[in-house]
């Protein structure tokens, strides 16, 4: 499984890391002498404490681009000094000179493992690697030639922000680079942003935080107005870790914090899972028997519907992870909603199946009371919607089928949740999901729990597992409301019509997906072997149809109940 390396926190100090000439270096976060070479070995990290030191272009590029392979692009083109700054001419030349790079950035194509993309590298050690005309220019017109040439995009940002010697065109490069991606997006094309130390103004507000997929180094200082900007305004002191790249991530604003060595590996991967390939491409026809009929389910060992109540709620009944993890390779978690948090209720990202990529999004609970807590007990609040319906979204730009596994007793009915706008968030993903143009399959796995539940099940198929339940509200709810009594739970389960076999009946879903016994990590591989091999059948069923009929079908389903 393929997935972002886990990093504590980074320590910081007020003072600049850089890597001085000669054979010792002094790490600025340990305050540790350390041997040049070693560091380069460890990609320029502090083998000590694990600091960042800031890298130039020429070490970016050798770090992440195949030898030999790297074009620039774009070279020495002029700068006309909009204010006539005094002496500003003259400073460009000399950075020229001294650092043997033309401007704050870098743009070229190269490969990353044999996948070709397109590579921008920008540089602090030039102005600070503030966005000035030519700057906004190189990135735009590699943007645009990208588009027309239909690549990936990927930028490693470092910047102070916009160039003050340049004044208002400068800040006009904000809107140029950001309309590029723009059109780079509609196309249907990937851009990662890599977010490297430091990532601030005018840069953060337009082409640092506009990627499909974001990433960050460890420990890098990612925001729009700087720590000390912020302390003088507001006059107070801010908490460890504010605007680090772990600050981030724990807010939602990006995808995931990958270290230097890993990062090559992980940018060709994401560019392979985002090839423009057929759909079908590489499924494997069914093989197996198809799961036992309504009929065969009917001759079993009659269960009530309050076992089965108890059964999707079994403390060791696995959950989406599990399922991800047997059915998907590769599979590479997407965090946040962009705007607030990461929920962990919800999990999702990308992941192969018989070689075709697809998103996979899960509702997740805890198997331990600290991982509930962290899980939420699978109760998603809004910006685990609103994550949801990013990588959705993202799915459909980039035509890959959605693979959503239900599991939650409802959506989170906290204070906080209500205050960022949690009917708001479920509504948005039933709007959204009602016409999306690729194909969408929603599994209740465990719990399927009211509006909580369909926020992921707007499919063109809903399947359940056999001890599953999908419900307007828990049975001790309906209990309370209907007979004034939660003890009469078990009689709610009955009337309810809760359980697998009911809905299908009801035509609210369409199969059911057996298990010998109930889930359990024991038998864990043989359910999920049955249901790869359905989900592969849907596959071959839906991937073919045209993107309207794919909505249609879905809205027509949906419009006979």
């Amino acid at each position: 499984m393929l997935k972002f390396k886990k990093t504590g926190s980074v320590p910081m100090s007020g003072k600049e890391p850089s890597v001085p000439e000669g054979l010792w270096i002094k790490c600025d976060g340990c305050g540790e002498l350390l041997y040049k070479e070693d560091v380069r070995q460890n990609h320029y990290v502090c083998y000590k404490c694990g600091k960042y030191f800031r890298i130039t272009t020429k070490k970016r590029l050798r770090m992440v681009v195949d030898k030999g392979t790297y074009e620039k692009w774009d070279e020495e083109l002029e700068n006309r000094d909009p204010l006539n700054y005094p002496d500003y001419q003259s400073k460009i030349l000399s950075l020229r000179e001294k650092l043997k790079i033309d401007e704050a950035v870098t743009c070229g194509v190269g490969t990353i493992h044999g996948e070709r993309a397109v590579v921008c590298v920008c540089d602090g050690r030039f102005l600070m690697g503030s966005m000035g005309s030519v700057t906004g220019e190189k990135i735009t017109r590699a943007v645009e030639r990208a588009t027309r040439e239909r690549l990936p995009v990927i930028i490693f940002t470092c910047s102070g922000g916009a160039r003050m010697q340049e004044g208002m065109v400068s800040l006009m490069q904000m809107a140029k680079t950001s309309g590029a991606l723009k059109r780079h997006s509609e196309a249907g094309l990937f851009y990662i942003s890599v977010l490297t130390d430091p990532t601030t103004g005018g840069v953060t507000a337009s082409f640092a935080m506009l990627g499909d997929v974001i990433l960050a180094e460890p420990g890098a200082l990612v925001g729009f107005a700087g720590p000390r900007v912020i302390e003088q305004t507001i006059r107070q002191k801010l908490p460890e870790g504010f605007q680090r790249a772990e600050f981030l991530l724990e807010h939602g604003l990006i995808d995931g914090i990958v270290e230097r060595e890993d990062l090559k590996d992980t940018l060709a991967k994401l560019i392979a899972m985002h090839r423009q390939v057929e759909p079908r491409e590489g499924l494997i026809p069914n093989r197996r028997k198809r799961p036992a009929s309504q009929e065969e389910f009917r001759r079993k060992e009659k269960v009530s519907a309050w076992e089965r109540v108890q059964r999707a709620r079994a403390q060791d009944r696995p959950g989406a992870l599990d399922y991800i993890r047997e059915i998907f390779s590769d599979f590479l978690e997407l965090h946040g909603d962009r705007h607030f948090a990461d929920d962990g209720a919800v999990v999702g990202g990308i992941g192969y199946f018989d070689g075709c990529p697809v998103t996979v999004i899960g509702q997740q609970k805890g198997k331990t009371t600290k991982e509930n807590i962290t899980r939420n007990f699978g109760m998603p609040s809004p910006e685990g919607y609103r994550k949801a319906l990013r990588l959705m979204k993202q799915a459909e730009k980039f035509r890959r089928p959605i693979i959503c596994f239900v599991d939650t007793p409802g959506a989170f009915c906290g204070m906080e949740a209500e205050e960022r706008g949690q009917g708001e968030a479920i509504a948005r993903n039933l709007f959204e999901m009602s016409d999306l143009t690729v194909p969408v399959l929603s599994i209740v796995i465990g719990e399927g729990g009211s509006g909580g539940a369909l926020a992921l099940a707007v499919g063109n198929e809903v399947w359940m597992m056999e001890n599953a339940t999908y419900t307007i509200l828990s049975p001790e709810g309906f209990a309370s409301i209907m007979w004034k009594d939660a003890q009469k739970a078990p009689k709610a389960a009955e009337r309810m019509r809760v359980t697998a076999e009911d809905l299908k009946e009801l035509g609210i879903i369409e199969k059911i997906i057996r298990e010998p016994q109930p889930a359990n990590p024991q038998n864990i591989s043989e359910i999920a072997e049955g249901m790869q091999e359905e989900i592969r059948r849907f596959l071959h069923q839906y991937l073919p149809l045209e993107k309207e009929e794919l909505a249609k079908q879905r809205y027509e389903r949906f419009r006979r109940m």
